[in-house]
């Protein structure tokens, strides 16, 4: 078993000479690849500990913070389904994770006080300027798939950055009109430059999506659609045009349908890994206080990967 359980806690360093000082929670958790992130960029920094999983049921992340404390852990990842119940068990919360309603770093301080982060939306900035060369507050953005967790961190950090336009569409408008409204009153209070009131939502079957996504420079695919080899793109591949960049969330398989569509109308394509990097990399930057070396961390998930 690659993982422990909250009543292991007290062995995790049983015949260990390196303490375990950092873990994610989940819920399942042992596909994570946080500690093939981690663990190189704690070996390049010579730094004599560990990084695990830890596998949490759902309702006992504030006891496994607690104990996690008591065993030496000094950071944490909370990755699905524990990302709101994890800002709920924090003592103070950083305001843009309390704006995504999410949180998926967590800092201890000597007395065990917890702090919250979330790393997605900072993380994927970086992505973006990584993999297109282009600031994301200069695009006009479309997230397909706006409900989810990821969709709803990437979404106010496009508000946060003040995108010149900030379409989302989901399967259903349920959970967007609320979302539109938080993200408005956040750009109004942030006095920010903007979408503002030109934050729209749609439906995926809204005639007026083919018009709303020619319409944009940037493509965001946060569904789970791609996972499997069999599934379609979310949306036609001639929606896509040259001048779009297309980014999918997904980073296995590494090409999904959709990318490869984008690919072959002559549009510039992207998939999660590097979001996946970046917001590892700034969980570590909070732990630590000082640069994380991602060239250390990419290799290590691109070597777990291959193999």
């Amino acid at each position: 078993m690659n993982y422990f359980t909250l009543d292991q806690l007290s062995e995790i360093n049983s015949g260990h000479d390196h303490p375990a000082k950092f873990a994610v929670i989940g819920n399942p958790v042992a596909h994570s690849l946080s500690p093939q992130l981690h663990q190189p960029a704690l070996n390049k920094l010579k730094l004599d500990c560990r990084y695990i999983r830890v596998e949490v049921p759902e309702g006992q992340v504030n006891e496994a913070f607690e104990k996690m404390y008591a065993a030496g852990i000094r950071g944490i990842n909370a990755t699905v389904p524990h990302k709101l119940e994890a800002l709920e068990a924090c003592h103070q919360v950083d305001p843009a994770a309390s704006s995504m309603g999410a949180v998926n770093t967590i800092v201890f301080n000597t007395e065990g006080q917890r702090t919250g982060f979330n790393t997605d939306g900072p993380g994927f900035v970086r992505a973006i300027r990584e993999e297109f060369g282009m600031d994301l507050g200069d695009l006009r953005v479309i997230i397909i798939g706006a409900g989810g967790g990821a969709g709803r961190a990437i979404a106010t950090q496009c508000a946060l950055e003040g995108c010149p336009q900030l379409i989302l569409a989901n399967r259903t408008l349920e959970k967007l009109t609320p979302m539109r409204e938080e993200l408005t009153r956040l750009t109004q209070s942030e006095k920010l430059e903007g979408p503002r009131d030109r934050i729209e939502i749609h439906s995926l079957d809204d005639p007026i999506l083919e018009e709303a996504i020619g319409a944009s420079d940037l493509i965001i695919n946060t569904t789970s659609v791609g996972l499997k080899s069999s599934d379609p793109a979310p949306f036609p591949p001639h929606w896509v045009e040259p001048h779009h960049l297309v980014y999918d969330t997904i980073y296995n398989p590494s090409r999904t349908h959709l990318l490869r569509d984008a690919e072959s109308q002559g549009a510039r394509i992207a998939n999660g890994l590097s979001l996946l990097l970046h917001q590892g990399a700034l969980s570590l930057e909070h732990w630590l206080n000082q640069d994380a070396p991602v060239d250390a961390m990419r290799q290590g998930l691109l070597d777990f990967l291959k193999a």
